[in-house]
């Protein structure tokens, strides 16, 4: 999905709001296995995933990777407590596969939010999707078993087996890679 018609589907933006909107935005093809933000560093970019996945990770304190959550086509990527706030991301940022992302400063971002009311809107409308979604993960890792889990996952992320190495999906899941290969059976 590119992002103009991620953003029209979301608001309905005016032609030239749209055009403006999306002079602010620079359009980067990404390596994979590209990190775009580290642990302890500040995220200065909200990116838009056009074609690819990312994930954000920590390390734990036998240092493994822990993932904490996967961004795919037509989403935003982001360490957002790191973005919003301008403080240090608890996460890495990590391509996964070649893509194509759009990034954003704060900066600019913040001064389309002051100049147009349907960018607030659209940005409440992602905050609210995104809070969502982080609360369901929550729950289903609380609540549910590591079979409703990856069921959940499947339906989060109908393609993710076929585009990431599963440690990465075990550990998003709170399992051992042993426990999924259980479950995919």
């Amino acid at each position: 999905m590119s992002i103009s018609d991620f953003l029209i589907t979301l608001v309905p933006f005016t032609p030239d709001e749209l055009n403006d909107i999306l002079s602010h935005f620079k359009k980067e093809s990404v390596a994979k296995n590209q990190i775009l933000v580290r642990q302890g560093d500040v995220c200065k970019f909200l990116y838009f995933i056009e074609h690819g996945m990312g994930r954000s990770y920590y390390l734990n304190e036998n240092g493994k990777e822990i993932t904490q959550w996967f961004f795919g086509v037509g989403k935003f990527m982001t360490s957002a407590d790191s973005f919003f706030q301008q403080s240090p991301s608890l996460y890495y940022l990590e391509v996964l596969q070649d893509s194509l992302v759009y990034s954003i400063s704060k900066e600019d971002i913040d001064q389309l939010f002051a100049k147009y009311h349907q960018m607030e809107k659209l940005g409440r409308l992602v905050t609210t999707e995104m809070l969502t979604k982080i609360v369901n993960k929550l729950n289903a890792i609380q609540f549910q078993t590591a079979k409703e889990r990856y069921d959940y996952m499947l339906a989060e992320f109908p393609d993710i087996a076929h585009q990431v190495p599963l440690g990465h999906i075990a550990s998003y899941l709170g399992m051992t890679q042993e426990t999924l290969s259980r479950i995919r059976k």
